[in-house]
């Protein structure tokens, strides 16, 4: 189900007001010189609850050679590839990452042996087991996790939910300017768009395997968007 909140930020960003015979026309905004126009910033928030997350998962092997260390951290990157298919990751949705070996050096500065890395990115799109998810990497063998970064399938839907809010912001901000000015709001000569910037993320707290799944909870995430509109007044 969507849980949609659409809100219109109250904070008025930029107001700019043109009449003929004041400064210099309006021109470059798409009026001709001489016609009185109005120009408004409106914004938009759909706020909705994120439903897939991403999360990444990697595991090292070290041997005294580059054949022996990628062989034994295969072994590894399959066993936890299994297990995240087992707790119902599809396979489409697990990525390999990264695959790479490199020199490894003890504590003394001498090189003894290689150390292979591998890590796959995975997308869980039920979020109810994001939990067990991890989980079962680690159990598998994983050593590195990270995430999640949650995410929210339909964005763009959201998104032209928060642009009909900005530009509904927009229109009611100038037709209170054009009331202001003995004038009636006409037509729109210019519209430009701004997308808002990056959304704050929900943090995600590692926690030691136990009894219990690890918890993941989504939070909410804001889509915003910002629209500066013009309009000619009559």
């Amino acid at each position: 189900m969507r849980l949609l909140q659409i809100s219109t930020a109250g904070a008025l960003l930029a107001v700019a007001v043109a009449f003929a015979g004041v400064g210099r026309p309006e021109s470059a905004q798409g009026s001709s010189p001489g016609t009185r126009s109005v120009t408004v910033t409106g914004s938009g928030i759909v706020t909705a609850i994120p439903n897939e997350a991403a999360f990444t998962f990697g595991a090292s092997s070290t041997a005294a050679t580059a054949q022996g260390a990628i062989a034994a951290n295969a072994g590894k990157a399959h066993r936890v590839i299994a297990a995240l298919r087992a707790a119902g990751v599809a396979k489409a949705d697990v990525r390999t990452q990264d695959v790479s070996i490199s020199r490894h050096w003890d504590e003394d500065g001498r090189e003894d042996g290689f150390t292979a890395h591998n890590s796959v990115e995975v997308t869980v799109r039920a979020l109810a087991r994001a939990g067990a998810v991890v989980d079962a990497a680690v159990a598998a063998g994983a050593t590195e996790t990270s995430g999640p970064i949650f995410d929210r399938a339909g964005s763009a839907v959201l998104y032209r939910d928060a642009l009909e809010a900005a530009f509904a912001e927009a229109r009611a901000k100038a037709a209170t300017l054009a009331g202001e000015a003995d004038a009636t709001l006409g037509r729109v000569v210019r519209i430009e768009e701004s997308q808002g910037g990056p959304l704050p993320r929900p943090v995600y707290d590692r926690m030691a395997l136990a009894k219990e799944a690890t918890p993941v909870e989504p939070g909410t995430e804001d889509v915003q968007a910002t629209v500066t509109v013009t309009f000619t007044l009559a």
